[in-house]
């Protein structure tokens, strides 16, 4: 079996583990708090994050909050590029204007676009040193090599997910940080 079709398998696996995870509404709560506390050490303003799917952790509470504390925090949801692959996030807030895009995942709908810090990333699963295993689409990665500068990253999943032997592919753009409910599983800054 090629890598490809091995990650392909792994990914399945992994989704549907994280899918029959027992007491995942407590592990997201304590992966909540691991976020809510990391976060407050950030000098970021704004926050690309995500809408969660197939049992991911979500993050808009915890980011909610913290946009909460300070009036001119800002987060956004991610909308495909198509042309080139790649993400653009517009701002998100409870009870934005949503609609669906091409895959089914709602986004924000005519806000406004711009450029995040930082990002939250989901991981299907993650490796050692900032390695992370997505969806297999590349969107994340295509978008990571074109922004200027490039945000800080930080993917958040279970902890189940961890693989120790997984090996980066040429494409893949490493993690400045990872959390888990478990904590922070690493951090290039602490």
């Amino acid at each position: 079996m090629d890598v490809a079709n091995d990650r392909a398998a792994l990914r399945h696996k992994l989704i549907a583990d994280r899918l029959a995870l027992p007491g995942r509404l407590e592990l997201a709560e304590e992966l909540q708090r691991v976020l809510r506390v990391w976060l407050v050490r950030r000098r970021e303003l704004t926050i690309g994050a995500y809408w969660p799917i197939k049992g991911e952790f979500d993050p808009l509470p915890a980011l909610y909050r913290w946009a909460e504390a300070n009036p001119v925090r800002r987060i956004g949801l991610p909308v495909v590029d198509k042309e080139h692959g790649t993400l653009r996030f517009h701002v998100w807030y409870p009870g934005c204007p949503m609609e669906e895009d091409a895959y089914g995942i709602p986004k924000p709908k005519d806000t406004e676009v711009f450029e995040p810090q930082l990002l939250v990333v989901p991981c299907v699963g993650y490796g050692p040193c900032g390695l992370r295993l997505g969806y297999g689409g590349g969107f994340m990665d295509r978008t990571l090599a074109s922004l200027q500068p490039r945000p800080a990253t930080a993917g958040v999943g279970y902890a189940h997910g961890f693989l120790p032997l997984l090996k980066a592919e040429p494409h893949d753009m490493p993690l400045d940080a990872m959390l888990t409910e478990e904590g922070v599983v690493w951090d290039k800054e602490g």
